[in-house]
């Protein structure tokens, strides 16, 4: 297996400025986002009260995903997380492709996120044109973003804070309904997850058909890895955060939908997608919360700027550490003055733009293409993320490490299989009918643009 090749120089240096409460924040904010406030719908809408287990199942396989990266990159605090580590131990063929395949996935995801954020900007004002939004958010985060990492980390800790402060809001308030009821209410007990058609009124078939969507909801707890290169305390931070993202995780994720489909009938929350039927309006406008709609609107505003927020953090370390190790033009390894790859940052903006355009002009033919390719790369990057962390316990089997993940590599596998079997199941899901036909074909281009890169790299002898 190849060593990576970095290159260390003065100017090139990330600066180690998020605190171990910022990574915290970090990782469960990339983990939480309108997937559970707006998306957990079509889950429901597959399977029904069931969908519980489908959550159980992913949260599981995310928290082995957490605790395999955490392991890993508290040995390798550097500049590139995941895939550099996959590059140190599967060779520079596939951290390069994954890299970039990640790098294009989030960029995709940064252009929809911002069109996102101006949609729900114009619940309050429809008459403003979209342009207008989506152009300010796109500056504004950009800026946030060639600041300093501090900067950074205190805004996403911030933007992290609101959704966390709702989920726990949400959940103390569906346990006093189900347990106690609320003025005008009685309390609604557990009846509803078996009194509109069953427990699974499509089968139990239908919840490894809700695997995909629900998983789609666990994408960007792997940005974890990429704080490592920026932490102050890197072997206590990593496996510090890890650890509270199992409890909030498990905590969030499956109490919150528990209570979803216990005190909505499922086949109410199943019509969600917009604001006014997020399941969470639903269970805010029961409990007599003045406009739960315009709450909900602001939350949903926050978590897409969150995420927009982390994906340009992530997008920018993911290009800066390639530009290091001669896999994109050295001028991009270059960081600023306080910490910041700014050039680096600039390949994201563009991206950037050409994702916004296409989201906003071409929605219906080039945007499910790119939605398709982000969520092959999300699934291709777990899947080598686990493949890595094999051989990653092949060399390091016997050594201590102040954080370990249990089973292994026996849960290794396990997350391995689960990967596979949900890209599978994308085939079959119409939401994501496209993740094949963007993703392969993309695959196969990077990999020849590594081919032909390796072999310029080596004619120079560099």
């Amino acid at each position: 297996m190849a060593a990576p090749v970095t290159s260390r120089q003065g100017g090139q240096e990330l600066h180690r400025d998020l605190s171990s409460r910022q990574i915290g924040m970090i990782a469960i904010g990339g983990a939480i986002g309108t997937g559970l406030f707006l998306g957990s719908g079509l889950a429901v809408s597959i399977a029904g009260p069931a969908v519980i287990l489908a959550y159980v199942i992913a949260a599981a396989v995310t928290l082995i995903l957490a605790y395999a990266l955490a392991e890993m990159v508290v040995r390798h605090p550097e500049a590139g997380g995941f895939g550099a580590i996959t590059q140190r131990y599967l060779g520079h063929g596939p951290g390069f492709v994954q890299r970039w395949l990640y790098w294009a996935s989030q960029v995709t995801n940064i252009g929809s996120e911002v069109v996102a954020a101006g949609l729900y900007l114009r619940f309050w004002h429809p008459e403003l044109p979209l342009w207008i939004p989506v152009i300010g958010f796109s500056v504004i985060m950009l800026a946030v973003n060639a600041a300093s990492v501090r900067l950074f980390g205190r805004a996403e800790y911030w933007f992290a804070m609101i959704k966390v402060a709702t989920i726990v809001a949400f959940i103390a308030i569906g346990l006093v309904t189900i347990f106690f009821g609320l003025p005008g209410h009685g309390a609604t007990g557990f009846d509803g997850l078996t009194g509109n058609g069953g427990f699974a009124p499509n089968g139990y078939t239908a919840i490894f058909l809700a695997l995909p969507v629900v998983t789609f909801a666990f994408l960007g707890t792997e940005a974890l890895s990429v704080t490592a290169a920026e932490s102050r305390n890197p072997a206590k931070d990593i496996p510090r955060a890890a650890r509270r993202m199992v409890i909030r995780l498990a905590l969030f994720y499956i109490v919150a939908m528990l209570i979803v489909v216990t005190i909505v009938p499922w086949q109410e929350v199943a019509q969600g997608g917009t604001i006014n039927e997020s399941p969470f309006v639903k269970v805010f406008s029961q409990a007599g919360l003045p406009a739960a709609a315009t709450v909900m609107n602001f939350v949903v505003l926050t978590a897409v700027l969150s995420a927009m927020n982390t994906n340009l953090y992530v997008t920018a370390r993911m290009s800066h550490s390639l530009a290091q190790d001669g896999y994109a033009p050295r001028w991009f390894g270059v960081v600023s003055p306080n910490g910041a790859p700014r050039r680096s940052l600039i390949l994201s903006a563009i991206g950037l733009a050409l994702a916004a355009l296409a989201s906003i002009f071409t929605p219906d033919s080039a945007f499910p293409f790119l939605v398709g390719l982000a969520l092959f790369s999300a699934l291709g990057t777990w899947f080598l993320i686990f493949v890595s962390h094999l051989a990653f316990r092949r060399r390091h089997r016997d050594e201590a490490s102040p954080i370990k993940l249990a089973g292994a590599p026996y849960t290794t596998i396990i997350g391995m299989l689960f990967v596979a079997g949900v890209t599978i199941g994308t085939a079959f899901t119409k939401q994501f009918s496209e993740v094949w036909k963007a993703g392969v074909p993309f695959v196969i281009v990077l990999s020849l643009v590594y081919l032909y890169v390796r072999r310029r790299r080596d004619q120079s002898g560099s």
